[in-house]
């Protein structure tokens, strides 16, 4: 039987002082969140934010001709559509669900009243976002410097630690989109991942089976991302 759902499933929900997550929890809206949903396109006005907790969003930079390549992903540590609360109303980019789960959804006006008014909420939202623009600026260096057996390592432990498991349900093709890539470039890549032990793919489902083994391997980038976000967010044990 599935565990219920609770706002301390979302990292910043857990921290937030008590008095400011009731002030929130009324109008935190529990949403199914398919996979491939896009939760909105770039350039166009935000109205609502969403707290992932089980799945794992992309945010993704199309080109005019329709390629595109993730920019960032955002899993229970954060929120999607930081745009609201910094004054841009829009985003460059499009958001689309990269793992199914669920999130809570929050109208966006609500969220600019708390931001105003809530202290704790306004800095760690910021602190959030400074870790956030972190990951962004260290997946363009690695895009642009890295192997594609690097990019796919830091790409599958960042999101292994948005998951509450070590399996990721991803085809290939998904994977070849999210880094801007071709696909026979993410199944040569793969295959040399399997074959070391670091990782078992089948039938759409990517298990990772050596940790550190998958950690040692990937580029420094990774574990930059991973030190900012520590070092700007408070940790937290939710399940």
């Amino acid at each position: 039987m599935p565990a219920p759902h609770t706002f301390h499933q979302n990292h910043l929900l857990a921290v937030l002082p008590t008095e400011e997550l009731e002030s929130l929890a009324p109008h935190l809206e529990l949403v199914a969140m398919p996979l491939g949903e896009v939760l909105y396109e770039s350039g166009s006005q935000l109205h609502q934010v969403y707290f992932p907790t089980t799945s794992i969003v992309s945010l993704l930079y199309v080109m005019a001709d329709g390629a595109s390549a993730e920019i960032a992903v955002v899993g229970n540590e954060g929120i999607i559509g930081v745009a609201l609360f910094m004054g841009g109303e829009t985003m460059p980019n499009r958001a689309v669900v990269q793992s199914a789960g669920h999130a809570y959804r929050l109208p966006g006006q609500v969220l600019k009243q708390e931001f105003n008014r809530a202290i704790a909420l306004q800095h760690l939202l910021l602190r959030y976002t400074q870790a956030l623009l972190t990951q962004m600026a260290q997946t363009a260096v690695c895009n642009r410097h890295h192997s594609l057996d690097q990019q796919l390592c830091r790409w599958l432990l960042l999101s292994l630690d948005r998951l509450p498991s070590n399996e990721l349900r991803m085809t290939q093709e998904l994977i070849a989109n999210m880094l801007g890539v071709r696909r026979e470039g993410v199944t040569e890549a793969a295959g040399k991942l399997q074959r070391a032990g670091l990782i078992h793919y089948s039938r759409g489902c990517i298990t990772i089976t050596d940790r550190p083994g998958l950690e040692a391997r990937a580029c420094e980038c990774y574990s930059v991302v991973k030190r900012e976000f520590d070092r700007l967010l408070p940790s937290t044990h939710a399940d």
